[in-house]
């Protein structure tokens, strides 16, 4: 009897679940351009402190009027079928991840976004959900959507979000006093979306191995997002230096157990995409990382200079701005962790299996 669809058998009948791939990838960015030094230069209270070159964020991204949480989504959608073989209508499922529901100037929390953006791009077909996980979120649909492909649920769909965060740097910079306040890491956030078309995977195709993530729920209280009370919109508190040293606490362990159970170590990766914070944060735990399993991957991808930390997006702009700039090839080994409030420990794994001739830059 042929394996019915949803059961998680292979095709061949040999009983393993079906993998996925990631197809293509897409992003959008706002136009609009804020220097480190023009942020600063804004703030109420006098600060002594170079943001610049203690985070290596030089600008990042903002969204204009007219630009938001939908608009960042939809154009990183469409950028996305750009580069894929599918249209609209092949898609049977599309998960929003964002933070963000800023729509026409209004926090939006229904209609769903997904269901916006399902029809904005024409995918009838496609089935919707919601979620959001902090800077995670991305990495946490991926993982839904990985589960619904390898039981045979789907066959293709696409994961995305849009980050209109920067309206949290608008409340820190009318309250930021001290280096050490609380608000402060709002100050390196950006704006953008990203999205990303996974499908069942091909004969030969080593797709995603690795799609987990781990909550240590004591850390809960170090980044928590608010209404602003003083103020229209939102804002952030979080204690940075020990949300760092959380995640260099948590992380030995988890990446360990991953790595026993792919047999694999740290110096087989060809690229390393972290969650994109601070230079120095990211350097320490990779010389921490490095230090304890005696190897390293054999590149760490810093994407902060351009962009600053745009919260669940981070990692697939990190991704497709080195695939277009040929930094990462075809077949090359990435390992993208991500460590966001909660406190998460997200990882993915996989081999580079887009067609990254149509990404790569012709300047």
């Amino acid at each position: 009897m042929a394996p019915r669809q949803g059961n998680g058998i292979d095709k061949d009948g040999t009983g393993r679940p079906f993998r996925s791939r990631f197809e293509s990838l897409g992003i959008d960015l706002p136009m609009t351009n804020l220097s480190t030094k023009e942020l600063m230069g804004t703030l109420k209270h006098r600060v002594r402190l170079d943001l610049e070159n203690i985070t290596g964020i030089s600008e990042r991204r903002r969204c204009a009027p007219g630009e938001d949480t939908l608009t960042l989504a939809v154009g990183a959608a469409r950028d996305c079928l750009k580069h894929s073989k599918y249209s609209p209508d092949d898609l049977e499922m599309i998960i929003n991840c964002s933070i963000s529901k800023s729509i026409g100037g209004s926090m939006m929390i229904e209609p769903l976004i997904s269901m916006s953006i399902k029809k904005a791009i024409g995918a009838v077909k496609a089935r919707t959900l919601d979620i959001t996980n902090a800077c995670a979120g991305m990495f946490t649909g991926v993982y839904i959507l990985n589960n619904f492909i390898k039981k045979g649920v789907v066959k293709k769909g696409m994961v995305v979000s849009g980050e209109h965060i920067t309206p949290i740097s608008d409340s820190a910079v009318r309250f930021v006093r001290t280096i050490a306040s609380k608000q402060m890491a709002s100050l390196t956030v950006g704006d953008a979306g990203a999205a990303v078309i996974m499908e069942r995977v091909e004969d030969g195709s080593k797709g995603l191995t690795v799609a987990g993530f781990t909550t240590f729920s004591k850390y809960s209280d170090l980044c928590i997002g608010k209404p602003c009370k003083r103020a229209p919109g939102a804002y952030m508190v979080a204690e940075a230096r020990k949300i760092h040293r959380a995640a260099k606490e948590v992380s030995p362990t988890i990446l360990s157990k991953v790595l026993t159970e792919m047999k694999t170590t740290l110096g087989d990766y060809d690229h390393l995409i972290p969650h994109q914070t601070s230079e120095r944060s990211i350097m320490s735990t990779v010389r921490q990382m490095s230090k304890i399993f005696g190897s390293a991957p054999k590149n760490t991808i810093i994407n902060l200079k351009n962009y600053g930390n745009t919260a669940s997006t981070t990692h697939f702009l990190a991704l497709y701005k080195n695939i277009v700039d040929g930094v990462i090839k075809k077949g090359d080994s990435m390992m993208m962790v991500s460590h966001a409030s909660g406190l998460v420990m997200a990882m993915l794994m996989f081999a580079v299996d887009l067609r990254v001739e149509s990404y790569v830059s012709k300047d």
